[in-house]
């Protein structure tokens, strides 16, 4: 049997692994040397393995995979998840190789050393010394796919319902702060098809530019009215957000344009549902697409991500997870305004946070980076976690 590396050999062995996850398939690249060389890790010390491929992915042929981790018997327990994906990168503003781990003024820079493969080399550091015999209930370690596009590992996990925890959390960088909300998530296109024609002659043609400005003004208004009804001061951004994120259209400046395209992003509060929202999205282009019937349509580009919330339990302190984390972590509870694969989990019937080492701040960032300070107190937490839900 090999030795187990340290952190840093962990670390850097995981950065070395390209797994990166992109709506661009030329970026697009599988996880599976990731997957195995965790499965390799998690072997040694005794855990059960299951691998298996993830269906629904951004790209099937690249060979997506999440790997179950697991240790002991019985029912419950912890699961410790994360995503093995992570974002592209811009080579030429990296001042290192984004692929290696550079250990520099007290911090590791690489592309998911933050986000998040830094969090299982935590993990295995935490797990060393464990054996089966000394837990009571079983520990879960849950390693995604696709987290970064599709999330599609996580959607595909949570309907196979394989393992029925007590309490889960998944390790995005929170600064160790027990986040208990979030919102969710819809991206769509819309599409104005117009007439193609000579500019110089207008009449002939229907300017597809046109119609967008005005489907522009009818989102411009359903953004001030969420923020005028919908309010959840959780969050530092308390309303739901509407982002007009991409527009494109014409092919020339002599030519009536003929097709217009908008891409836009909208981000939930706990409690509205995707279809509410798709709902008030259709109700505000209804009158324009009266008007212009058959030329204003609108398309999801990416599944949607629903919202998450964590609420702590009334009944027994000693029982909610949020309360233990709080205790722990030495933090109080708060919510994010990203998305995360917390309401996948959340699906297995488990008390489930968002918690982990590094700063959403360094995430899809040149030059990410994982102070060394995160080093003690994550394994800690790791530490007291798992020996309060698997141990006691």
């Amino acid at each position: 049997m090999s030795q187990l590396p340290n952190f840093t050999q962990s670390l850097t062995q995981l950065i070395a692994c390209p797994s990166i996850s992109s709506t661009q398939p030329s970026w697009d690249q599988g996880n599976l040397e990731v997957i195995q060389l965790l499965a390799t890790w998690f072997e040694q010390l005794g855990f059960s393995i299951d691998i298996q491929k993830v269906p629904g992915a951004h790209k099937e042929s690249d060979n997506k995979y999440n790997l179950l981790a697991k240790l002991g018997n019985g029912e419950g327990g912890l699961l410790l998840a994360g995503h093995s994906d992570t974002v592209p990168f811009d080579e030429s503003r990296w001042q290192s190789n984004p692929m290696g781990v550079v250990n520099k003024d007290d911090k590791f820079y690489g592309l998911g050393t933050c986000d998040m493969k830094g969090f299982f080399a935590f993990i295995l550091q935490a797990c060393k010394g464990l054996s089966a015999k000394k837990l009571k209930k079983p520990l879960y370690i849950l390693a995604t796919a696709d987290e970064e596009t599709t999330m599609a590992g996580a959607r595909f996990f949570a309907q196979s319902q394989a393992v029925k925890p007590d309490v889960a959390i998944i390790g995005e960088p929170t600064n160790l702060v027990p986040v208990i909300m979030h919102k969710g998530h819809m991206s769509h296109r819309i599409s104005v098809e117009g007439k193609s024609g000579h500019s110089s002659k207008p009449n002939l043609g229907v300017n597809a530019i046109e119609i967008m400005y005005k489907v522009i003004g009818q989102l411009i208004e359903l953004k001030d009215k969420f923020n005028l009804n919908y309010e959840n001061n959780a969050f530092d951004v308390p309303a739901p957000t509407l982002n007009f994120g991409a527009i494109s259209g014409g092919d020339n400046a002599n030519r009536i344009c003929g097709h217009c395209h908008l891409d836009i992003d909208l981000r939930s509060l706990p409690g509205m549902s995707d279809d509410e929202l798709l709902s008030w999205l259709s109700d505000s282009l209804k009158p324009l697409a009266e008007i212009y019937p058959g030329r204003i349509s609108f398309e999801e580009m990416h599944p949607s991500s629903p919202s998450f919330e964590q609420k702590k339990l009334e009944s027994s302190t000693k029982d909610c997870l949020v309360s233990i984390a709080e205790e722990i972590s030495g933090h109080s509870c708060c919510a994010v305004n990203y998305a995360t694969e917390a309401p996948y989990i959340q699906q297995l019937g488990c008390q489930t946070i968002v918690m982990g080492p590094g700063s959403i701040e360094q995430a899809h960032q040149p030059n990410e980076f994982l102070a060394h300070s995160e080093i003690d107190k994550t394994e800690k937490v790791l530490i007291a976690m798992i020996q309060r839900y698997c141990m006691s």
